[in-house]
């Protein structure tokens, strides 16, 4: 029997790079089936957090003009620690950076659409504890 994917997960995801935001946004979208968040840069996804919008799963391009998304990762992990973090990078020496800020997941670009498949059933759909608003949802 397989997963289902739970119904009001929030997904965002943040790259300066149209083309790659788009790309990312329309497979997660086709993989969940539902809207998926986009944010150009570091500082609209914190006000959109800041301003009470609740978002489960990040996926978010490390070298972000203005506020990095190292930067972002630290404040999100801080501000919202019930959030998941996937780094993504054309950089392999960021994974390490990466993760010991606490991202979840590194994605290297380029990347495979198989790898980002990969990321939304782990985190989507076979995660136990992904966060739903203030209470942990064990729906699997």
């Amino acid at each position: 029997m397989r997963n289902t994917i739970i119904s009001n997960v929030q997904i965002a995801v943040v790259d300066h790079e149209r083309l790659t935001r788009e790309f990312v946004a329309h497979v997660m979208m086709y993989s969940v089936n539902r809207e998926i968040l986009v944010f150009e840069n570091a500082e609209t996804i914190m006000e959109a957090v800041s301003a009470g919008k609740t978002i489960h799963l990040v996926l978010s391009e490390i070298h972000l003009p203005g506020r990095s998304g190292f930067e972002l990762l630290r404040s999100l992990k801080e501000e919202n620690p019930g959030i998941y973090l996937i780094a993504m990078s054309a950089n392999p020496g960021d994974e390490t950076p990466a993760t010991e800020l606490g991202a979840d997941a590194f994605l290297a670009k380029p990347f495979a659409l198989k790898d980002l498949f990969g990321i939304v059933q782990h985190f989507v759909v076979e995660s136990s504890e992904l966060q739903l608003g203030n209470k942990r949802c064990l729906e699997n």
